[in-house]
Protein backbone atom coordinates (compact mmCIF):
# COMPACT_ATOMS: atom_id res chain seq x y z
CA UNK A 1 0.00 0.00 0.00
CA UNK A 2 1.05 3.41 -0.68
CA UNK A 3 0.51 6.74 0.95
CA UNK A 4 -0.93 6.99 4.99
CA UNK A 5 -1.60 3.46 6.02
CA UNK A 6 -5.23 2.97 7.43
CA UNK A 7 -5.50 4.66 11.03
CA UNK A 8 -7.62 2.61 13.38
CA UNK A 9 -9.79 4.22 16.74
CA UNK A 10 -6.63 3.59 18.89
CA UNK A 11 -4.17 5.09 16.70
CA UNK A 12 -5.98 8.42 15.77
CA UNK A 13 -6.76 8.65 19.93
CA UNK A 14 -3.15 9.19 20.14
CA UNK A 15 -2.31 11.29 17.12
CA UNK A 16 -2.71 14.80 18.32
CA UNK A 17 -3.31 16.41 15.11
CA UNK A 18 -6.90 14.87 15.17
CA UNK A 19 -7.90 16.96 17.82
CA UNK A 20 -5.73 20.50 17.18
CA UNK A 21 -7.23 23.89 17.07
CA UNK A 22 -5.89 25.83 14.75
CA UNK A 23 -3.24 28.31 16.48
CA UNK A 24 -4.32 27.02 19.47
CA UNK A 25 -1.76 24.74 21.78
CA UNK A 26 -2.74 21.17 22.08
CA UNK A 27 -3.71 19.06 25.26
CA UNK A 28 -1.47 15.82 25.27
CA UNK A 29 -3.32 12.32 24.45
CA UNK A 30 -0.84 11.01 26.65
CA UNK A 31 -1.64 13.11 29.93
CA UNK A 32 -0.80 16.40 31.61
CA UNK A 33 2.82 15.93 32.16
CA UNK A 34 3.91 14.69 28.66
CA UNK A 35 7.02 16.60 27.56
CA UNK A 36 7.66 14.84 24.30
CA UNK A 37 4.94 14.62 22.08
CA UNK A 38 4.47 11.61 19.28
CA UNK A 39 7.85 10.06 20.54
CA UNK A 40 5.46 8.53 22.81
CA UNK A 41 3.91 6.52 20.07
CA UNK A 42 7.63 4.24 20.00
CA UNK A 43 7.77 1.62 22.21
CA UNK A 44 9.43 -1.44 23.14
CA UNK A 45 7.31 -3.54 20.58
CA UNK A 46 7.72 -1.18 17.57
CA UNK A 47 11.98 -0.65 18.37
CA UNK A 48 11.99 -4.93 17.82
CA UNK A 49 10.19 -5.04 15.45
CA UNK A 50 12.05 -2.45 12.68
CA UNK A 51 15.28 -3.63 14.20
CA UNK A 52 14.14 -7.26 13.54
CA UNK A 53 13.48 -6.17 9.82
CA UNK A 54 16.92 -4.35 9.33
CA UNK A 55 19.70 -5.68 7.05
CA UNK A 56 22.55 -4.07 8.68
CA UNK A 57 24.94 -4.73 5.44
CA UNK A 58 25.15 -1.16 4.38
CA UNK A 59 24.80 1.91 7.16
CA UNK A 60 23.55 4.87 5.58
CA UNK A 61 24.86 8.15 7.93
CA UNK A 62 22.30 11.49 7.72
CA UNK A 63 24.70 13.90 9.05
CA UNK A 64 26.76 17.04 8.29
CA UNK A 65 30.16 17.66 9.37
CA UNK A 66 30.26 20.30 12.10
CA UNK A 67 32.72 23.49 11.13
CA UNK A 68 34.02 26.82 11.09
CA UNK A 69 31.48 28.73 8.54
CA UNK A 70 28.89 26.34 8.29
CA UNK A 71 26.01 27.72 7.21
CA UNK A 72 23.59 28.16 10.24
CA UNK A 73 21.15 30.51 11.43
CA UNK A 74 23.24 33.43 12.02
CA UNK A 75 20.59 35.65 9.92
CA UNK A 76 18.72 35.60 13.35
CA UNK A 77 21.49 36.91 14.79
CA UNK A 78 22.68 33.66 16.55
CA UNK A 79 26.16 32.10 17.32
CA UNK A 80 27.75 30.69 14.54
CA UNK A 81 29.89 27.09 15.21
CA UNK A 82 33.11 28.16 16.91
CA UNK A 83 36.35 25.80 17.15
CA UNK A 84 39.65 26.73 19.20
CA UNK A 85 41.99 25.11 20.63
CA UNK A 86 42.68 24.99 24.68
CA UNK A 87 45.86 23.07 24.19
CA UNK A 88 48.70 22.34 21.89
CA UNK A 89 51.73 20.39 22.35
CA UNK A 90 54.03 23.50 21.55
CA UNK A 91 51.55 25.59 23.74
CA UNK A 92 51.83 23.25 26.61
CA UNK A 93 55.84 23.56 26.87
CA UNK A 94 55.72 27.43 26.81
CA UNK A 95 52.61 28.18 28.75
CA UNK A 96 52.94 24.54 31.50
CA UNK A 97 49.25 24.67 32.32
CA UNK A 98 49.17 22.09 34.67
CA UNK A 99 52.24 22.64 36.07
CA UNK A 100 54.02 19.61 35.40
CA UNK A 101 57.55 20.70 34.21
CA UNK A 102 59.07 21.25 30.76
CA UNK A 103 60.20 17.43 30.29
CA UNK A 104 57.04 16.13 30.85
CA UNK A 105 55.14 18.50 28.41
CA UNK A 106 57.88 17.69 26.13
CA UNK A 107 57.37 13.69 26.32
CA UNK A 108 53.28 13.99 26.57
CA UNK A 109 52.02 15.81 23.06
CA UNK A 110 48.90 16.97 24.95
CA UNK A 111 45.60 18.82 22.25
CA UNK A 112 42.60 19.25 23.62
CA UNK A 113 39.75 22.10 21.78
CA UNK A 114 36.50 23.43 23.02
CA UNK A 115 33.54 24.69 20.75
CA UNK A 116 30.32 27.13 20.97
CA UNK A 117 27.48 26.95 19.14
CA UNK A 118 23.76 27.27 18.95
CA UNK A 119 21.58 24.38 19.85
CA UNK A 120 20.13 24.41 16.17
CA UNK A 121 23.22 23.90 14.72
CA UNK A 122 24.20 21.31 11.61
CA UNK A 123 22.10 17.94 11.74
CA UNK A 124 20.07 18.76 14.63
CA UNK A 125 16.56 17.99 16.28
CA UNK A 126 13.97 20.47 17.73
CA UNK A 127 12.45 20.04 20.89
CA UNK A 128 8.75 20.94 21.87
CA UNK A 129 9.66 24.16 23.89
CA UNK A 130 11.41 25.73 20.54
CA UNK A 131 7.92 27.65 19.15
CA UNK A 132 4.43 28.14 20.99
CA UNK A 133 1.73 30.42 20.55
CA UNK A 134 1.32 32.95 23.00
CA UNK A 135 3.65 32.51 25.79
CA UNK A 136 2.79 28.87 26.10
CA UNK A 137 4.14 25.30 24.41
CA UNK A 138 3.16 22.28 23.71
CA UNK A 139 0.61 20.68 26.42
CA UNK A 140 0.10 23.98 27.54
CA UNK A 141 3.24 24.22 29.38
CA UNK A 142 3.61 28.34 29.95
CA UNK A 143 6.82 30.47 29.72
CA UNK A 144 5.61 32.01 33.15
CA UNK A 145 5.43 29.14 34.94
CA UNK A 146 8.59 26.91 32.71
CA UNK A 147 11.05 28.78 31.92
CA UNK A 148 13.87 29.70 34.02
CA UNK A 149 16.92 32.25 33.50
CA UNK A 150 18.59 30.04 31.65
CA UNK A 151 16.41 27.34 29.98
CA UNK A 152 13.24 25.91 29.62
CA UNK A 153 12.50 23.24 32.69
CA UNK A 154 10.19 21.26 30.31
CA UNK A 155 9.99 19.69 26.88
CA UNK A 156 14.11 20.01 26.46
CA UNK A 157 16.35 17.68 24.57
CA UNK A 158 16.94 15.90 27.65
CA UNK A 159 13.66 14.40 28.18
CA UNK A 160 14.35 12.87 24.36
CA UNK A 161 15.06 9.22 24.39
CA UNK A 162 17.05 7.73 21.66
CA UNK A 163 15.55 7.36 18.79
CA UNK A 164 14.23 3.85 17.04
CA UNK A 165 12.25 3.59 13.95
CA UNK A 166 10.96 2.59 10.97
CA UNK A 167 12.04 5.43 8.85
CA UNK A 168 10.92 6.93 5.42
CA UNK A 169 12.27 8.61 3.02
CA UNK A 170 10.17 10.87 0.49
CA UNK A 171 11.79 12.47 -2.36
CA UNK A 172 9.73 15.27 -3.73
CA UNK A 173 12.82 16.54 -5.80
CA UNK A 174 12.79 13.04 -7.49
CA UNK A 175 9.16 13.21 -8.25
CA UNK A 176 9.89 16.62 -10.13
CA UNK A 177 12.67 15.31 -11.84
CA UNK A 178 15.04 17.59 -10.47
CA UNK A 179 18.15 17.86 -8.43
CA UNK A 180 16.60 20.64 -6.31
CA UNK A 181 13.37 21.99 -6.08
CA UNK A 182 13.06 25.79 -7.10
CA UNK A 183 13.78 28.16 -4.47
CA UNK A 184 10.63 28.44 -1.54
CA UNK A 185 8.37 26.05 -3.26
CA UNK A 186 5.60 24.84 -1.01
CA UNK A 187 5.52 20.89 -0.46
CA UNK A 188 2.09 20.00 -0.18
CA UNK A 189 -0.31 17.27 0.60
CA UNK A 190 -0.23 16.17 -3.48
CA UNK A 191 3.15 16.60 -3.83
CA UNK A 192 3.77 14.15 -0.80
CA UNK A 193 0.98 11.70 -2.02
CA UNK A 194 2.56 11.24 -5.28
CA UNK A 195 5.95 11.18 -4.06
CA UNK A 196 4.92 8.63 -1.81
CA UNK A 197 2.99 6.49 -4.81
CA UNK A 198 5.82 7.31 -7.16
CA UNK A 199 7.98 5.26 -4.94
CA UNK A 200 5.71 2.69 -3.91
CA UNK A 201 6.24 3.40 0.33
CA UNK A 202 4.00 4.06 2.38
CA UNK A 203 3.83 5.98 6.46
CA UNK A 204 3.01 3.95 9.38
CA UNK A 205 1.75 5.06 12.22
CA UNK A 206 5.30 5.99 14.51
CA UNK A 207 7.62 6.65 11.33
CA UNK A 208 10.01 9.18 10.91
CA UNK A 209 9.74 10.72 7.97
CA UNK A 210 12.25 12.57 6.43
CA UNK A 211 11.10 14.78 2.96
CA UNK A 212 14.02 15.32 0.35
CA UNK A 213 13.98 18.52 -1.54
CA UNK A 214 17.54 18.33 -2.93
CA UNK A 215 18.93 21.30 -1.04
CA UNK A 216 21.87 19.47 0.24
CA UNK A 217 22.94 19.62 -3.01
CA UNK A 218 23.99 23.22 -2.37
CA UNK A 219 25.34 22.28 1.28
CA UNK A 220 28.11 24.34 2.36
CA UNK A 221 27.57 27.45 0.09
CA UNK A 222 25.43 30.39 1.89
CA UNK A 223 22.66 30.24 -0.60
CA UNK A 224 21.99 27.13 1.33
CA UNK A 225 20.28 28.60 3.61
CA UNK A 226 17.81 31.60 1.83
CA UNK A 227 14.72 30.79 0.19
CA UNK A 228 14.33 27.15 1.20
CA UNK A 229 11.81 24.81 -0.49
CA UNK A 230 9.70 23.24 2.17
CA UNK A 231 6.82 21.44 3.40
CA UNK A 232 3.91 23.71 3.92
CA UNK A 233 1.10 24.03 6.40
CA UNK A 234 -0.49 21.57 4.50
CA UNK A 235 2.10 19.18 4.05
CA UNK A 236 2.98 19.19 7.72
CA UNK A 237 -0.93 18.63 8.55
CA UNK A 238 -1.05 15.63 6.02
CA UNK A 239 2.26 14.19 7.47
CA UNK A 240 1.01 14.80 11.40
CA UNK A 241 -2.20 13.18 10.38
CA UNK A 242 -1.01 10.05 8.86
CA UNK A 243 1.27 8.93 11.94
CA UNK A 244 4.77 10.68 11.42
CA UNK A 245 6.39 10.55 14.77
CA UNK A 246 9.18 12.86 13.50
CA UNK A 247 9.51 15.06 10.45
CA UNK A 248 12.51 16.27 8.79
CA UNK A 249 14.02 17.49 5.96
CA UNK A 250 17.52 18.20 4.31
CA UNK A 251 17.64 22.08 4.02
CA UNK A 252 17.83 24.03 7.03
CA UNK A 253 14.26 24.69 8.66
CA UNK A 254 12.43 21.93 7.05
CA UNK A 255 9.35 24.38 6.41
CA UNK A 256 9.05 26.49 3.42
CA UNK A 257 10.57 29.86 3.36
CA UNK A 258 9.40 32.57 3.13
CA UNK A 259 6.41 31.38 4.26
CA UNK A 260 2.82 31.47 2.90
CA UNK A 261 0.88 32.88 5.92
CA UNK A 262 1.25 36.35 5.89
CA UNK A 263 0.44 36.51 10.38
CA UNK A 264 2.98 33.65 11.02
CA UNK A 265 6.41 33.52 9.72
CA UNK A 266 7.07 29.59 10.98
CA UNK A 267 3.62 28.69 10.46
CA UNK A 268 5.04 24.46 10.28
CA UNK A 269 7.05 24.92 13.56
CA UNK A 270 3.91 26.38 15.30
CA UNK A 271 1.63 24.20 13.97
CA UNK A 272 4.39 20.89 14.53
CA UNK A 273 5.19 21.64 17.59
CA UNK A 274 1.96 23.28 19.42
CA UNK A 275 -0.87 21.45 17.78
CA UNK A 276 0.43 18.39 16.84
CA UNK A 277 3.47 17.76 19.21
CA UNK A 278 5.66 16.65 16.57
CA UNK A 279 8.92 16.90 16.82
CA UNK A 280 11.60 18.38 13.88
CA UNK A 281 14.95 16.77 12.28
CA UNK A 282 16.67 19.37 9.97
CA UNK A 283 19.96 19.77 8.43
CA UNK A 284 19.66 16.15 7.41
CA UNK A 285 22.07 14.38 4.63
CA UNK A 286 20.16 13.12 2.55
CA UNK A 287 21.30 12.44 -0.92
CA UNK A 288 23.11 8.84 -0.76
CA UNK A 289 19.81 7.46 0.65
CA UNK A 290 18.68 9.21 -2.60
CA UNK A 291 20.46 7.89 -5.09
CA UNK A 292 20.60 3.95 -4.01
CA UNK A 293 16.73 4.60 -3.81
CA UNK A 294 16.14 3.25 -0.04
CA UNK A 295 12.87 4.55 0.76
CA UNK A 296 12.20 2.82 4.07
CA UNK A 297 14.64 2.22 6.79
CA UNK A 298 15.67 1.82 10.03
CA UNK A 299 16.19 4.97 11.72
CA UNK A 300 18.19 5.34 14.71
CA UNK A 301 19.43 8.52 16.63
CA UNK A 302 20.48 10.41 19.88
CA UNK A 303 20.36 13.91 20.62
CA UNK A 304 22.58 15.10 23.68
CA UNK A 305 20.56 15.60 26.87
CA UNK A 306 20.97 19.17 27.25
CA UNK A 307 19.05 20.21 29.91
CA UNK A 308 15.69 22.19 29.08
CA UNK A 309 17.62 22.84 25.22
CA UNK A 310 15.08 23.90 22.77
CA UNK A 311 17.51 21.57 20.32
CA UNK A 312 20.20 19.61 20.31
CA UNK A 313 22.66 17.89 17.68
CA UNK A 314 21.91 13.94 16.70
CA UNK A 315 23.61 11.58 14.75
CA UNK A 316 21.31 10.09 12.37
CA UNK A 317 21.63 6.99 11.04
CA UNK A 318 19.52 5.11 8.17
CA UNK A 319 19.68 1.13 8.08
CA UNK A 320 17.64 -0.24 4.80
CA UNK A 321 15.02 -3.07 5.62
CA UNK A 322 15.14 -6.45 3.74
CA UNK A 323 12.79 -6.38 1.16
Amino acid sequence: MCGPALLNGDDRARIAAFNATFRQVSVSPFGEDDEIGMLNLMDSESIQRVLSEADYGKIFDLAVDYFIGMPSFTGGGDLPFQQWMSHTPSGNIIDDPLRVGKPQNELVGYSGDCIAMYTHCGTHIDTLNHFGYRGQIWNGFSEKDHLGNRHWNVAGADKYPPIISRGVLIDVAALHGVDMLPESYGIGERDLNDALRHQGSSIRTGDVVMIRTGRMTMWPTPEYVTNEPGINREGAKFLAEAGAMVIGSDNLGVEQMPAADPENWEVVHTYLFSEAGVPILEVANLEELAVERVYEFAFVGACLRIRGATGSPIRPIAIPLRT
